[in-house]
């Protein structure tokens, strides 16, 4: 006799995404460099509380590493060429953004985001979040969406929201934050 096991919730096997501007896709061990440029900036290692400052190189290969066991997937956000990178000789492909996804638990998804300074104001992050949201609905229609958001932060806050996301009312896990839940 054999047993057939329910296969194990894991984020490691997540689909690219692509969407009108971005490709989007798990970050890989030669995405290191990029992920460092883009997240040593002090607005985005103060407001992630997890990135240290500076964040090297070594620290971009761990959190690349850290979505092994599949609980935990950091998506890049890449631009896609456009006509104009092409007409300039430009590969026009670069990393904008980053979107943490994290299995809490039976029920949950957490997901985390940051967009690099010269993208922000864009609509990348709009963009990127609404495609992995979406993924993620198909993929665990179970699992309830969260994400922690400190309400000082105005345009993460109003992003959140504007993805669906409501205020639970509650504090989040870390410190100043509160817990915002997508249904």
């Amino acid at each position: 006799m054999f047993t057939i096991r329910a296969a194990r919730d894991s984020l490691s096997d997540m689909p690219g995404i692509e969407t009108g501007r971005l490709s989007i896709a798990a970050l890989r061990p030669e995405d290191a460099q990029a992920l460092r440029r883009l997240t040593d900036d002090p607005a985005i290692t103060a407001a992630v509380d997890f990135l240290p400052t500076p964040f090297t190189l070594q620290d971009a290969e761990d959190l690349i590493r850290s979505g092994a066991r599949g609980q935990d997937r950091f998506l890049g956000a890449w631009r896609r060429a456009t006509a104009e990178d092409d007409a300039q000789g430009s590969s026009g492909r670069e990393l904008v953004g980053v979107v943490g996804t994290h299995l809490r638990g039976a029920g949950v998804i957490e997901i985390g985001y940051w967009i690099g300074g010269a993208a922000r104001g864009r609509g990348y992050a709009f963009e990127a979040l609404s495609a992995i949201i979406e993924a993620l609905r198909q993929r665990f229609p179970a699992r309830t969406l969260v994400a922690e958001c400190r309400p000082a932060n105005v345009a993460s806050w109003g992003l959140l929201l504007k993805l669906g996301f409501r205020d639970t009312g509650e504090d989040g896990h870390r410190p100043g934050r509160r817990l915002l839940r997508r249904d």
